[in-house]
């Protein structure tokens, strides 16, 4: 069994802080309780909740946040909480008990999008909280039964999982109109029976899979970058069904390198919206800082 570890990572609130864990905690979703009595479906919380300076517990898929009451710091508590939730990690017990309802409604809606290969199949419930690409079926194997049972569909060729949707690429060997309502109703039904959709973390050095920028080491230049990214870019490429991620930025030639997912992946008219949209936005908010944006994986 794979061993469980847990890292600490502060919040802009600073009575709450986050114990990120290794391993997928619950299959998607969140929940937050104020009190051990709204605790009873999670075992781990009603436990973090015996200690006196708890004052409420969140648990999303991939951690648990904790808000501390002010009368004690977490500098003076924080390691023994970890060790307390690594240890019950690695005894295997239950993190939230979910319940499964069949009868939940679920809604899948299917969508066009400006890659002609890739159909975005947008969903009510949330799915997973980190950005999973997989190139095929040996990596769903490792990472998403959804995805697995999705690659059984011998058109699909990729897959990218976000928060509320899946981005689906298909071969040439079908056109979308012949399957797309057959996929709708399989994650439809999929999703509602309350299978698992993500059953292990990506790994890290899976760039292509999980994007991760450590920030505390870029400059100031790059910092900006990643925050017009996430908050103009981000939201109009997930609405057509794919993603968009900062890798790096050369201070010398002012080049930015991007990272493109989902149905921005291999897109004919993802260089246009590189040149048009992207890179005129960055050269107008960074002023004689970006001289070209460019996508190293199409």
């Amino acid at each position: 069994m794979e061993n469980i570890t847990i890292t600490i990572e502060n919040t802009t609130n600073d009575s709450i802080i986050k114990f990120v864990s290794s391993s997928i905690l619950i299959n998607g979703g969140s929940y937050e309780y104020n009190n051990i009595d709204e605790a009873k479906n999670s075992p781990i919380a009603q436990q973090l909740f015996y200690l006196p300076f708890v004052k409420k517990v969140y648990v999303t898929a991939n951690f648990i946040a904790i808000q501390r009451f002010d009368i004690v710091q977490w500098v003076d508590v924080q390691e023994e909480v970890k060790q307390q939730i690594e240890t019950y990690l690695n005894e295997g017990k239950t993190v939230v008990l979910e319940e499964k309802t069949k009868k939940d409604a679920v809604e899948v809606y299917a969508e066009v999008t400006p890659n002609p290969a890739v159909m975005k199949f947008g969903t009510n419930k949330a799915l997973t909280k980190i950005d999973v690409e997989l190139k095929n079926i040996e990596e769903a194997s490792k990472a998403s039964p959804l995805a697995l049972s999705l690659f059984n569909f011998s058109f699909v060729k990729e897959i990218f999982i976000s928060e509320n949707y899946i981005s689906i690429t298909k071969y040439d060997v079908v056109e979308w109109n012949e399957v797309y309502q057959e996929i709708r109703t399989f994650i439809r039904e999929y999703i509602q029976e309350g299978k698992t959709i993500i059953s292990e973390l990506p790994k890290k050095e899976a760039a292509s899979k999980e994007i991760e920028v450590n920030t505390e080491n870029l400059d100031e230049t790059s910092t900006k970058i990643i925050d017009i990214l996430n908050e103009y870019i981000k939201p109009a490429v997930a609405s057509d069904g794919g993603n968009i991620a900062f890798h790096n930025y050369d201070s010398e030639t002012k080049q930015v390198s991007v990272i493109l997912q989902g149905a921005c992946s291999g897109c004919p008219s993802s260089t246009i919206t590189l040149k048009n949209g992207i890179e005129t936005m960055l050269k107008e908010m960074l002023p004689n800082q970006i001289n070209e944006v460019i996508a190293i994986n199409g």
